[in-house]
């Protein structure tokens, strides 16, 4: 009777597991199409918690009045992007058709002399080249012709693209929205869960992953903000062409943490190659100083987020950004503060045992 009853509970606790984690499993398959937008919402609200404070604070603590002023600047970070893109794209039209007018008429000029001279490969490139260059422009936009329907197919891949963009953004500005509106009850839930799975470690967990989510806001984005705007001044400074998107993939490439000499040294060279040696001169300057930059900004910032390793942060955002994309930038390092919080924790509990039994069998009194 005994066994029979121990096999029933058995295979009721098996069932009643594996039930819960049929649930789990479909209630993430259901939000799976939220689930990018409820990440980046948490990071953005985690981040800018301290701030929504402040404007609380400052608008006579009303929460409504600073989750609207919040959800404002939110938008207005989708629509003065966009806005910008927009004018670029309307005050250059002129360029872009005449542009497309002369590729339509455009051939390849003969090679020079000194490409056959090349060793190796110079007399093939030449050879090659020729080729390329006896193709007169009807001919060429012949050839251009069967690609142009990949052309536009590319093209209205890459409106859809900015329009799911788009769509991602506003539910990332909705979510954010309701988060900034519940804060506390939501931390707190959040606090109860990681408490009731782990004890008090997993609310020190949640606590670190706050903590760390702060320390990439502040490391990196306003890292690479600071650099962004310091690129973009110098640029508009000496005069270098469309320094507004410039700018911006300076931001882009330092927030990959790549850095923004790819984009400065061409500005340089062209500079230099306009026939303005001075703006060259003093953009090169600039440039280092905006390139070094980083190395102090960065480490005072993520020491104020939280008191954690800098290669923990930086191996964090790099290998969050290859393994899970834009995201990963925050997912990252919150991972891998988390996983390097418990196991020092872990360390340092068992040395603390350790070093008690050692001392409680010295204190023993010897017959």
């Amino acid at each position: 009777m005994m066994v029979t009853s121990i096999s029933r509970d058995l295979a009721r606790a098996t069932l009643a597991v594996l039930f819960i984690a049929g649930m789990i499993v479909a209630s993430f398959w259901v939000l799976r199409p939220f689930l990018p937008a409820v990440v980046w919402a948490t990071m953005i609200v985690v981040a800018t918690w301290p701030l929504m404070l402040r404007v609380q604070s400052a608008l006579w603590g009303r929460r409504g009045l600073a989750v609207a002023v919040m959800t404002m600047v939110l938008l207005l970070g989708l629509i003065v992007p966009l806005a910008l893109a927009l004018t670029t794209i309307v005050a250059h039209s002129q360029e872009i058709a005449s542009g497309a007018q002369w590729l339509a008429t455009w051939s390849v000029p003969p090679p020079p002399d000194w490409v056959e001279r090349l060793p190796l490969v110079g007399s093939r490139l030449a050879a090659r080249w020729k080729e390329v260059s006896a193709i007169d422009a009807g001919d060429f936009s012949a050839r251009l012709a069967p690609y142009t329907r990949q052309i536009i197919g590319w093209i209205l891949g890459t409106v859809g693209t900015i329009g799911m963009v788009l769509v991602q953004f506003l539910l990332v500005v909705l979510i954010a929205a309701f988060l900034f509106a519940t804060g506390e009850a939501t931390a707190d839930g959040v606090r109860r869960f990681a408490r009731r799975l782990a004890g008090a470690r997993g609310e020190h967990s949640a606590r670190l992953a706050a903590q760390a989510i702060r320390s990439v806001a502040l490391g990196i984005i306003v890292t690479a903000l600071v650099q962004a705007c310091l690129a973009g001044i110098g640029l508009a400074v000496c005069g270098v062409p469309f320094a507004a998107a410039l700018t911006a993939l300076v931001f882009a490439l330092c927030i990959a943490q790549i850095g923004p000499l790819l984009v400065m040294i061409p500005a340089v060279v062209w500079t230099y190659w306009s026939g303005s040696a001075g703006w060259g001169s003093a953009l090169l300057v600039w440039t280092l100083f905006v390139v070094t930059i980083d190395n102090v900004v960065r480490p005072v910032l993520i020491k104020k987020g939280a008191d954690l390793p800098l290669w923990l942060v930086f191996s964090g955002v790099v290998g969050g950004l290859l393994a899970f994309g834009i995201v990963g930038l925050f997912v990252g390092p919150v991972v891998l503060a988390v996983s390097y919080s418990l196991l020092a924790d872990w360390v340092n509990t068992a040395e603390s045992a350790t070093a008690s039994h050692d001392s409680g069998r010295r204190r023993v009194p010897v017959a």
